[in-house]
């Protein structure tokens, strides 16, 4: 079988960096408009969600979609899940600042509109929200069949956070613990890439084929993510109005780019972190990187493997935080992954097969 990875499925996730760099470069242009205003940007670059100081409190602005795990939920005829996963795609970004979301709109770009399919879309997205205490105030059906050829699903949170509860990652030090959260099989992120496997190994029906005990591949890799927003606030960090429960210097949701990719945006510089007890990576996915033969550096680039959030927290709560965290949901397995170093590089040892990786 050919061998794949994320470039030749059609993803460049270098270019993609170098876009987004880009793109914040142009953003910040326009930050001087608001001087003296309420509302004054505040710049984090290379962080989770976009920043605005409204006097004692940020407001927390990020936006992302459900790439294209939607065209599994197409291909199967499934829609009930997918609204889960696009919750999960901004939600959790946002937690990563600390804050609070109360709000999510949503766009559709669709080839053409089916009510039906939209309906059982956005009733997923609400349940999600409900769950989370999030508000759906708006948003918008654009049917546009020259340019989307399948459905287009994006999604823009806002939230809150208390300025003295604000988590940047500038208080991580040397040596804290990074405890993980796991997440069954992969997130909206990588998609493509699983589906180019499956699709190499069984031809254009992939998702019609069995993974194993009467579950399909199209069904399994439409999973939908696990959402750790409401968790972290009810456990660890409050609610906009509570106090900081515990010391958490930061925060890292495990998307595009994998553990060597959103590890680095919180660290100070000169740091890096070693990871020698992550999570073992969904059975499915263990299956994949035979299949692809995908080289075990470029799936920890482009799934979470296992381990889909981290947090960076000082070592004497590190325990008390996991059994809390355990406690309130046993499905997250929380668990102490690696620690602070000072080497400036991404250490893990993989669990794939138990090579040392260095990024």
């Amino acid at each position: 079988m050919k061998k794949l990875d994320y470039a030749t499925a059609g993803v460049d996730i270098n270019a993609g960096d170098e876009a987004s760099r880009f793109a914040y470069q142009n953003a910040k242009k326009t930050f001087s408009t608001r001087d003296g205003r309420i509302g004054t940007p505040v710049a984090l670059d290379g962080g989770f969600a976009g920043v605005l100081d409204f006097g004692n409190f940020y407001v927390i602005q990020n936006d992302d979609g459900t790439g294209s795990k939607s065209e599994i939920a197409e291909a199967i005829g499934q829609y009930d899940t997918i609204g889960q996963d696009l919750c999960c795609t901004v939600v959790d970004d946002a937690i990563c600042v600390g804050a609070e979301v109360i709000s999510l709109t949503n766009t559709f770009d669709v080839p053409r509109v089916d009510p039906d399919v939209l309906n059982k879309m956005s009733a997923g997205l609400a349940k999600a929200c409900i769950e989370q205490k999030i508000i759906m105030p708006g948003g918008e059906i654009a049917e546009v069949p020259d340019a989307a050829k399948k459905i287009i699903w994006n999604a823009t949170a806002v939230g809150v956070v208390k300025k003295d509860k604000f988590i940047s990652g500038k208080n991580i030090k040397l040596g804290q613990k990074i405890i993980g959260l796991t997440d069954p099989v992969i997130r909206s992120n990588g998609t493509t890439l699983a589906r180019k496997i499956c699709e190499q190994k069984f031809g254009s029906e992939w998702y019609n084929t069995e993974w194993e005990n009467g579950m399909t591949w199209g069904e399994v890799l439409l999973t939908p993510c696990k959402i750790f927003h409401r968790l972290l606030l009810d456990t660890v960090l409050g609610n906009f109005e509570q106090e900081r429960k515990f010391n958490i210097a930061g925060i890292s949701h495990i998307t595009g780019g994998g553990i060597p990719g959103n590890v680095p945006r919180i660290l100070p510089d000169g740091f890096g972190a070693q990871f020698d007890n992550l999570h073992k990576p969904h059975p499915a996915v263990m299956e994949l990187q035979k299949m692809g033969n995908i080289d075990e550096k470029e799936c920890y680039r482009t799934w979470h493997c296992g381990t889909a959030m981290m947090l960076f927290v000082d070592t004497h709560e590190a325990e008390e935080i996991c059994a809390i965290l355990n406690k309130a949901d046993k499905e997250v397995l929380a668990q102490v992954v690696g620690e602070v170093t000072d080497t400036g590089k991404i250490e893990l040892t993989s669990q794939f097969s138990s090579k040392k990786l260095t990024f």
